[in-house]
């Protein structure tokens, strides 16, 4: 399949090829060069928690103490 550059360095991607690879409004490709040729590749996303995974600091905190004060003690 091929696609004309645009004056403004923009190509259009081949319906049939966004389709076959998932490429929709909004995706990321990240752009290569290998052995003179030009590579994308599409950039996967994390989801929303692996995005925050591991942000917070769990040192020294104790679960069930946690959910005691969010929920009170059991009387």
């Amino acid at each position: 399949m091929k696609a004309i550059v645009a004056e403004r360095g923009q190509v259009t991607i081949p319906k049939a090829l966004r389709q076959k690879l998932g490429i929709k409004p909004g995706t990321v490709l990240d752009f290569e060069i290998k052995q003179a040729t030009l590579v994308a590749v599409k950039v996967h996303e994390q989801n929303s928690v692996e995005q925050v995974y591991g942000c917070l600091s769990r040192e020294g905190i104790d679960t069930d103490k946690v959910i005691e004060e969010l929920r009170g003690k059991n009387k």
